[in-house]
């Protein structure tokens, strides 16, 4: 299923959106009003509460998808798709480093010994960096000179856990989405950690939608994809990440619960454009377009601010 956020009509600052599924060729199915209608109890009041609804949650949203009442189906056409989470209750979790040849590149990139990572790299971006799939993402040029892409494959949190061991990971997996980990380079490097050239404004493209688990099965054949303007820049497999899913999460989880609604990004691959020469770092009017198979693609437009 892929379980969507939406905005129908207006949609004011701060409005959390409201819950679908994308019915392909039908429209989105809006879950909370279907439920309703269907006599079903169901918390599609936020993504968040959907996935913490666990198995259950999945088997009745499936049932409403199997038999879509008309009545709580909105044609596509009338409805503007948000972030599937658009605004995360914690900073969205990330993992740098994950990928043997943007290591390589990455150690080119800041003149640095090249070393593999011995532990998943942790960072954040904060909550307010996520934007939505077709949105424009604010490239402050006065700010940066190095403004980078990153197309990752986003693993969402359905169920809590701390010290979670590999052997049951997935247990804890609601589902998948695409992420576009923008980033500032000028600024990651300035300031040392990289808190601040991953946090601007908008540099956390997420979506279409989340595709759950059980649709994907096993995650590491997944392909992504980056292209800018239609070139291609990045192609990678998720099974050529050096961690995989169930050492990254028992990793973050080590010590620290994981809670519904949690985000990971899990790094990218080689072809980011500061590592490129000459530079290929983006500017205004830049086309985004990141591309996972089996989940589809997130595309974005930079405009410069």
């Amino acid at each position: 299923m892929k379980f969507v956020t939406f905005a129908h009509g207006a949609c004011p600052p701060g409005d959390t959106g409201t819950v679908g599924i994308w019915l392909e060729g039908q429209g989105v199915l809006d879950l909370a009003l279907a439920a309703e209608l269907a006599g079903e109890t169901l918390d599609a009041s936020t993504m968040v509460a959907l996935a913490g609804g666990g198995d259950a949650a999945l088997a009745a949203a499936r049932c409403l998808a199997e038999k879509p009442a008309a009545d709580a189906l909105i044609p596509a056409s009338e409805l503007r798709l948000l972030a599937p989470i658009p605004r995360p209750l914690k900073n969205v979790f990330c993992v740098g480093r994950n990928y043997l040849d943007h290591v390589k590149e990455g150690d080119r990139m800041f003149d640095r010994k090249s070393d593999l990572p011995t532990v998943p790299n942790f960072f954040t971006k904060a909550p307010t960096a996520v934007t939505g799939p077709d949105t424009e993402v604010r490239y402050p040029s006065t700010l940066t000179q190095a403004f980078d892409y990153e197309v990752e494959l986003g693993v969402i949190i359905g169920k809590a856990g701390r010290d979670i061991p590999k052997a049951k990971a997935f247990d804890h997996v609601f589902g998948y989405t695409i992420i576009n980990d923008v980033t500032a380079r000028d600024l990651q490097r300035s300031h040392v950690q990289w808190f601040k050239g991953k946090s601007l404004d908008t540099s956390c493209p997420m979506g279409p939608w989340i595709i759950d688990k059980g649709e994907i099965g096993d995650p590491s054949d997944l392909e992504l994809v980056f292209t800018l303007n239609g070139e291609e820049r990045q192609r990678a497999t998720v099974d050529m990440m050096i961690f995989d899913i169930p050492t990254i999460i028992e990793s973050l989880s080590s010590g620290m619960t994981l809670e519904p609604g949690d985000v990971i990004a899990t790094g990218t691959p080689s072809g980011v454009g500061f590592a490129m020469e000459p530079k290929g770092v983006m500017r205004g009017g830049d086309k985004m377009v990141c591309s996972i198979s089996r989940i589809g693609e997130l595309k974005n437009t930079v405009v410069e601010v």
